[in-house]
């Protein structure tokens, strides 16, 4: 059974950083497409970041570009989201996301939610000025 765990969460002075972690289970497909998205209250859930298992290719969204980092341990298979310089509008809960068996990097590259099938249960990022 595919499992996803987000660990790292917590409450951050602005200008801080928090480094999320994504245990990853449960799966034996060679290329996959590991995402991190979030939710804040009232609006919509986006995808910040993913990566592209097969070659490394990391895509972001404008909103994190620069800030945020996504990678992953290839021995461990955890997948990380490393987040600097944060910001009061990056609170939001904190979501790492699959899509498993995928070969077109396309996917991965547009940062659309629809894309991953699989998420995690989230973990909570507060950004307090």
């Amino acid at each position: 059974q595919v499992r996803l765990a987000e660990f790292g969460g917590g409450s951050v002075q602005a200008g801080g950083s928090l480094r999320l972690s994504c245990e990853a289970s449960g799966y034996s497909y060679p290329s996959n497409c590991f995402a991190w998205g979030r939710q804040a209250p009232g609006k919509e859930r986006e995808v910040v970041a993913s990566i592209f298992e097969t070659d490394g290719s990391t895509y972001y969204a404008d909103s994190v570009k620069g800030r945020f980092s996504i990678s992953r341990d290839n021995a461990n298979g955890t997948v990380y989201l490393q987040m600097n310089s944060l910001k009061p509008e990056d609170t939001a809960v904190y979501y790492c996301a699959a899509r498993l068996n995928s070969y077109n990097r396309y996917y991965c590259s547009g940062l659309l939610t629809d894309s991953f099938a699989r998420w995690g249960q989230g973990t909570q990022v507060t950004v307090v000025s």
